[in-house]
């Protein structure tokens, strides 16, 4: 019964992650290899991304869901023994299930020998299995295969075989050139073989974990910063005296504490969930690229920012607030929650803004689940100091006193709010081309906020809610010093400097108020002619298309690979790429010479001439602007939505190799251009 729970634990799981993206870490390839005349041997090879692994087909009932096949009957062939698997698959005692457990990382082949009754036969079948990595497990997955067998075929030379579900890119019956000239002309839908072909060389799904530490950090992080503001910080010492003094014992008192600290975690991670449930994967997803949505966050943070400033207080309802206070006062387990609830209530106007950015971050990172994981994040950093200072009081005479050392906690954040609610509003800037806020703008703005906050916390400058200082602390002096050296490290950036550190944030490098050589663009080789040159420049002197036909004709002259760029205005990681991994001597050298370069902007504003507008047959959506033709591109070929996501294709569109996401690795990425190109020269 209990490893029945585990599995039913772990699929419940996966249908929660399933809505966030699709995940796909087997990919299945299907060969023979002919021994005789009259026998042949097929072989199932399972590649397995990073950190997952298949079961063999070798466990005792009871367990995860063994790898199995059934081959349909024939009077073609016959099998000869059982199906093996190579190499040996690795066994292990695992607790979850209480038994000895045996599966397969990074690759495993399995082969059955048949008898072959004529000289030319199709085999097909359907192999079953269950993949699994450290965290979860996908729900058993069958896949159909057709191997056609044929008389002439060398001895020992593997041939590609055909399968449902297999990353196998010779299944492709269309170039993506013919898919997206059927999409605008509003012509035939793509048909399912030649869907599911392109859908099987998705990218991997391997960041999803990253990018929930990511969101779970930042908001501790941020309940960090909440725990020190003057609306919880103050509350500490009330809250313990009533755990220590009115709960008659230590141990109830501990207990108390324990309940309280864990009703805090239940409230928040509850305002998560709701957030994820009310919008949605699809309008979360969307909120990452659309303009409407950056323009609303940029919005918000201005509201939170000027807040935290000192302007006004963002409160809730004193009636909703004094209804949670008297029930935390009728005691007993009940009572604790209601008194974790007025606490979230009464400190709303500290942690709100806090609250509002970690679940903007969230959105934004396009994770399904990134607002429940930010407010567990948020939550277990007030809930431990709560529950520890609880359960060893004698810790409260070592905390620093109340003071005006709180308000400035709160001004600092809010200068904090300030600068990234500029980063929004920039994606927006670029989404329709208003050249408002461009990257020597956005520069200047942000040396004057941390410059500002620098002489803040240096007691150089005071606001109407600060109190007099006397003299600076040695963790306020730090902090000063280094909001004014990052002040000092981004203002040669206004000349061109390239600031790695920060550029997945700024702007692209194109043309330059304060250029000390020429005002025309600073990268990107463009040339007369190219569709759309005008909106979109290239980085590091890049000669890119910016028209996926107009990119392939390209192709075609020259006969060398195209490599598509999926990419955003708004997307970080995007920009991190750029500056990290295509700015390498030899990536860059790659691109130049062995690629014609093809970027899409996915959250592009422009509108489309009426002649070029068409209606989806992915989304059945009207298609209008550029952005929406890529995204629809995008989505509807490679079934994703997320950027960077970059595709090696011939001149006639079909893809050459695995698509690769982000990755910073170079090293990866060179092996990605590098067998790109090989897959080119040996067609």
């Amino acid at each position: 019964m209990m490893k029945k729970l585990i599995v039913l634990l772990n699929l419940i799981l996966l249908s929660l992650l399933s809505n966030a993206q699709i995940e796909e870490p087997v990919h299945w390839s299907f060969t023979y290899k002919r021994v005789s005349d009259k026998e042949a041997d097929l072989l199932l090879k399972a590649d397995i991304d990073k950190g997952w692994h298949v079961y063999s087909q070798f466990i005792e009932e009871g367990g995860p869901i063994p790898t199995s096949f059934k081959f349909t009957p024939s009077s073609d062939y016959a099998l000869v023994g059982k199906v093996s698997e190579s190499p040996k698959a690795v066994s292990a005692f695992d607790k979850n299930f209480d038994m000895q457990i045996a599966w397969h990382e990074k690759e495993v082949i399995f082969k059955q020998r048949i008898k072959l009754k004529k000289l030319t036969t199709t085999v097909r079948g359907v192999l079953e299995y269950m993949v699994c990595n450290d965290k979860k497990c996908l729900p058993p997955t069958e896949v159909e295969f057709s191997i056609f067998i044929a008389d002439s075929a060398p001895k020992n030379d593997p041939v590609i075989a055909s399968a449902r579900n297999v990353d196998s890119i010779q299944l492709s019956s269309k170039s993506l050139s013919d898919t997206v000239k059927n999409s605008s002309s509003g012509q035939e839908k793509i048909n399912n073989s030649t869907k599911n072909s392109f859908f099987s060389v998705r990218s991997d799904t391997s960041n999803t974990s990253a990018s929930f530490w990511g969101i779970f950090i930042a908001g501790f992080l941020g309940g960090l910063a909440a725990f020190f503001m003057p609306c919880i910080y103050p509350m500490i010492p009330l809250t313990v005296s009533f755990f220590t003094k009115k709960s008659g014992s230590r141990a109830k008192g501990i207990q108390s504490a324990i309940i309280y600290g864990l009703s805090i975690v239940v409230i928040y991670v509850a305002l998560g969930l709701m957030i994820t449930l009310a919008f949605g994967a699809s309008a979360l997803n969307e909120a990452a690229s659309s303009a409407t949505f950056n323009l609303l966050f940029f919005i918000i943070l201005i509201i939170f920012a000027i807040s935290f400033l000192g302007a006004f207080e963002i409160t809730l309802p004193s009636s909703l607030v004094n209804k949670m206070d008297e029930k935390s006062n009728k005691g007993g387990l009940i009572g604790v929650f209601f008194m974790a609830f007025t606490l979230a209530l009464v400190s709303f106007s500290c942690t709100g803004p806090i609250i509002g950015t970690l679940l903007v971050d969230a959105v934004v990172k396009e994770a399904y689940l990134g607002p429940a994981f930010g407010m567990l994040g948020f939550s277990s950093a007030l809930a431990i100091p709560f529950t520890l200072f609880a359960i060893f009081p004698s810790w409260l005479k070592e905390m620093p006193k109340s003071g005006g050392w709180l308000n400035s906690v709160k001004v600092s954040l809010g200068f904090l709010e300030l600068a990234l609610a500029f980063k929004f509003l920039s994606n927006v800037d670029l989404a329709y081309h208003w050249n408002i806020l461009n990257r020597d703008v956005f520069l200047v703005l942000w040396i004057v906020i941390f410059g500002l906050l620098g002489l803040y916390l240096l007691g150089k400058i005071r606001l109407s809610h600060d109190s007099e200082l006397k003299s600076i602390s040695l963790p306020r002096l730090f902090f000063a010093m280094l909001s004014l050296g990052f002040t000092i490290y981004i203002i040669p950036g206004l000349w061109g400097s390239p600031l790695r550190v920060i550029s997945a944030w700024l702007p692209p490098q194109t043309a330059r108020d304060f250029s000390l050589t020429s005002s025309t663009p600073a990268e990107g080789n463009q040339t007369a002619g190219k569709k759309y040159s005008n909106l979109f420049h290239a980085p590091h002197g890049l000669d890119a298309f910016y028209d996926y036909e107009q990119g392939l004709i390209q192709a075609k002259k020259i006969n060398k690979p195209v490599i598509i760029d999926f990419t955003g205005w708004s997307c970080t990681n995007c920009r991190k790429m750029e500056a990290s991994v295509w700015s390498d001597p030899e990536v860059l050298r790659r691109l130049k010479n062995d690629y014609v370069l093809i970027s899409l902007y996915v959250d592009d504003k422009t509108v489309l001439s009426e002649d070029e507008k068409y209606i989806s047959k992915f989304s059945d959506k009207k298609i209008k602007t550029i952005g929406q033709k890529w995204s629809d591109f995008q989505a509807s070929i490679f079934g994703t939505n997320s950027q960077p996501y970059y595709v090696i294709v011939d001149t006639e569109g079909k893809p050459l190799v695995k698509p690769q996401a982000f990755n910073l690795d170079i090293e990866n990425y060179i092996d990605f251009l590098d067998s790109g190109r090989a897959a080119f020269l040996t067609k």
